[in-house]
Order: C-alpha cells, then structure tokens, then sequence
C-alpha cells in the first residue's frame, strides 16, 4: 500500500508533462519507407485494376461487335 501514493504522484506528474510542438522552422523529417509492406497491398490492387481494363475492353470490343452486325 505505501506505493500507491508515489504511483498517483508519478501519473500526475506525467500527465502534467506536454509534448515539445515541432519546430516550424525545421520540416518534419519523413518516416521510414515500408516498401514491401506497401507492395504486398498494392499487388492485388494492380492486379485488379489490369484485369478491370481488359474487361473493359472486351465489352467495348464485343459492344462495337454487335453495333456493326446491326444490333
């Protein structure tokens, strides 16, 4: 019991601290890049987008197809 007291003591005192805003002046220098974890997000979605124009443009195909038979 006698460790509650410096453990309320210790959270006051921490939440009293504030964060240092970043200087103005200095830009913010950029994180670590996450290439393979972005590439392993974007692969499927590359994928997808290829698969989607080439549907697309089979439809147009096959659309232009049925306009030139007279349908």
């Amino acid at each position: 019991m006698p460790r509650s007291p410096l453990v309320f003591v210790a959270l006051l005192a921490l939440a009293a601290c504030k964060p240092t805003p970043p200087d103005p002046e200095r830009p913010v220098e950029p994180q670590a890049q996450h290439t393979e974890l972005r590439e392993a997000i974007h692969e499927p979605l590359d994928k997808a987008k290829a698969v989607e124009e080439d549907l697309q443009k089979a439809a147009d195909a096959q659309r232009a197809a049925i306009e030139a038979a007279g349908g």
